[in-house]
């Protein structure tokens, strides 16, 4: 091989050097942007989960910008971002630390905000709102499997199905063991009502069998409402008069409320009562008639000689019979 066919595989071997740099850098660099094609804005975390520079800036999924720096600010983690001139990032969007997948990277996700949020300044920090990692899913999840296997095996316990003898179900067997004999009774006894129902015996049986008991039944219920019926008008009547009564209406409501009627029905009773008492204590003409009994035996000899006489005048002509009537008076 001589001088110029090795120059020509050196220089060759050179040029390829050059272009897999240049491709390998390119691929690393992507699509950066320059400081003088894009503004800064700013955003902190409690944690960047691994999140580096050169990773994507997206909003609403579409990138917009990548991330320069990451840094420490105080007592948090703050992402350092450059967003492309021309894109306006709205004031009330949210920037999150997303995944591109199980085993993609991280990017810093903006949301779209509201469409009459007004732009960003260019060098404010964008609102932002931490989300669980991978890791901390994974612990999560790691977590509820421990306290689900507790739980079971809490549950195992109480049902002693874990050998222990001493769970609910082995109770429960010993129960069902011990009142076998009622269990079987019970049973026997349920198969028989159950026979005697489908058979249409008794009253139950009848009526899931016969039609005719079904519509006695309702037919009783039907008497029943209307009986209900008739009590609820009776009841509104019943009020309604209590209310006439209250509103001092009719004569029962006049005496009651009326001062001058119930104070003339006092009157009038008093009245009453004065007179029985004078009757009582034979007083009067009316009271001594009632009272005294030769009031009453002059009354009846009185009576009867009016008997005598009228008997007289009717034998006697008209010339004596003034004084046959006297004479039989005096």
């Amino acid at each position: 091989m001589n001088n110029a066919q090795m120059s020509a595989r050196v220089g060759l071997f050179f040029l390829m050097g050059v272009a897999l740099i240049w491709i390998t850098h390119e691929s690393l660099s992507g699509n950066r942007l320059d400081s003088e094609e894009a503004y800064e804005l700013r955003a902190r975390f409690a944690t960047i989960k691994e999140l580096k520079p050169g990773d994507d800036v997206r909003l609403a999924g579409v990138p917009v910008g990548q991330v320069t720096a990451t840094q420490l600010s105080g007592r948090h983690a703050e992402v350092v971002m450059q967003i492309a001139n021309g894109v306006e990032v709205p004031m009330d969007s949210v920037a999150t630390i997303a995944m591109s997948g199980l085993l993609g990277s991280n990017y810093v996700s903006l949301t779209i905000g509201a469409p009459d949020s007004p732009a960003i300044e260019p060098g404010s920090t964008v609102r932002s709102q931490d989300t669980p990692d991978l890791n901390t899913v994974v612990s999560q999840v790691g977590e509820i499997g421990r306290k689900v296997e507790q739980a079971l095996t809490q549950f195992t316990g109480a049902m002693g199905t874990d050998g222990s003898g001493e769970g609910l179900m082995t109770k429960l067997n010993g129960m069902i063991d011990e009142n076998r004999i009622k269990i079987d009774t019970i049973t026997t006894n349920l198969e028989t009502v159950t026979n005697r129902l489908a058979a249409g015996e008794g009253t139950l049986g009848k009526l899931m069998t016969d039609e005719s008991a079904y519509e006695e039944l309702m037919l009783a219920v039907e008497q029943i409402r209307e009986a209900s019926e008739s009590a609820n008008r009776f009841m509104g009547e019943a009020e309604s008069m209590v209310a006439q009564i209250k509103s001092g209406e009719g004569t029962l409501g006049t005496l009651i409320y009326d001062e001058d009627a119930a104070e003339n029905l006092r009157l009038t009773m008093a009245n009453l009562q004065d007179l029985s008492d004078k009757l009582n204590s034979g007083e009067g003409t009316l009271g001594r008639l009632i009272n005294d009994d030769d009031l009453y035996l002059e009354a009846q000899s009185t009576i009867q000689k009016v008997n005598r006489a009228v008997d007289g005048l009717a034998d006697q002509g008209p010339i004596t019979a003034v004084g046959v009537a006297a004479n039989t008076l005096f």
